[in-house]
């Protein structure tokens, strides 16, 4: 009940960066494997785990792989600035773009995929605002601009972005 109570939206960041115990926390408390089958800490709709956390720091831009555990290099470059137009965006330490591959929805019908998607990624969102409240930590969700992202993170025709999310100690 605590942890609800606390949950909330905060757009003042630390530029401190967090402890990559923390991350991998944060990670697995989004969306990580809790189960020996391959399932995860949030829901999936027909359990298709269409969404994938792209994850922005200073050092560079990796991919969430749950099953592992662990972050796969994805460039090397610092794109957490151009996650979104806010000026939180910039000092936060942590950026997530959550991407959706509407081609693992196989089991939906064509029309329902982006629909489905939007709401796991809702999900696993929340779960990552509750472990943030849990553990004293700043995130807020935010809009971002959809048309260099894509570009920037090598995409396929079936990825969709649907959200961003910034993270880090407040202020």
């Amino acid at each position: 009940m605590q942890v609800l109570a606390d949950r909330k939206s905060i757009r003042e960041f630390s530029t401190n960066a967090l402890p990559l115990q923390t991350l991998a926390n944060l990670l697995w408390a989004g969306f990580g494997t809790n189960r020996a089958d391959g399932h995860r800490t949030a829901p999936s709709t027909m359990n298709s785990q269409e969404i994938e956390i792209y994850v922005s720091l200073a050092e560079g831009t990796y991919v969430y792989e749950p099953l592992l555990h662990r972050l796969r290099p994805l460039i090397a470059d610092d794109i957490r600035a151009r996650t979104g137009g806010q000026d939180f965006v910039k000092a936060a330490p942590l950026a997530l773009v959550f991407v959706a591959d509407l081609a693992r929805m196989e089991k939906a019908k064509p029309e329902d995929r982006e629909r489905y998607a939007n709401m796991d990624v809702g999900y696993i969102s929340q779960n990552i605002y509750l472990y943030c409240a849990s553990e004293g930590l700043a995130t807020v969700v935010h809009e971002l601009d959809r048309r260099e992202p894509p570009k920037l993170l090598n995409l396929k025709p079936s990825q969709r972005i649907l959200l961003a999310q910034s993270v880090g100690f407040p202020k």
